[in-house]
C-alpha cells in the first residue's frame, strides 16, 4: 500500500462537533447502499466519517461495513472532490455489496463522473 492510498489521521472525521456539523448544515444523498451528508470543511482535503444505525448488532457486518466504506475512499480519494466533510451511512438494506459497488456508489452520489474502460 502506498501512502497515497493510505487514511491518515487527518482524513478521517473524530469530533462530534464535526459529525452534528455535517448532520445540520449539509446535503443528503441516498444511493444503492449509502447515505451520504457532505459539507465543506475549509481544508485542503476531505476527511470521512462513518456512522451506524442502532440496529447493527452483529459485529461482523458492522465491521466489514465500516471497512468496505473506509476502502472505497481510501482508493478512490484522488477522483473526490476536494475540501468536504463526508459521513456516510450504510444503508438499512445493506446487503454486503461488493467493494466496487460501494466505490461506484460513493463516486456517482457525489457527482464524479468516472470514464468506464473499453
Amino acid at each position: 500500500m502506498t501512502k497515497a492510498h493510505g487514511f491518515s489521521r487527518d482524513e478521517r472525521l473524530r469530533a462530534t462537533r464535526d459529525f452534528d456539523r455535517v448532520f445540520e448544515q449539509g446535503r443528503r444523498s441516498r444511493g444503492q447502499a449509502l447515505v451520504l451528508c457532505y459539507a465543506p470543511n475549509g481544508l485542503s482535503h476531505s476527511r470521512l466519517g462513518i456512522a451506524l444505525r442502532r440496529g447493527w448488532r452483529c459485529a461482523v457486518a458492522r465491521n466489514r461495513a465500516k471497512r468496505l466504506i473506509r476502502e472505497a475512499f481510501r482508493t478512490h480519494k484522488h477522483e473526490l472532490p476536494r475540501g468536504l466533510d463526508l459521513v456516510v451511512i450504510p444503508a438499512t438494506n445493506w446487503a454486503a455489496p461488493a467493494p466496487e459497488a460501494i466505490a461506484a456508489d460513493l463516486l456517482r452520489l457525489l457527482g464524479c463522473h468516472r470514464e468506464s474502460a473499453p
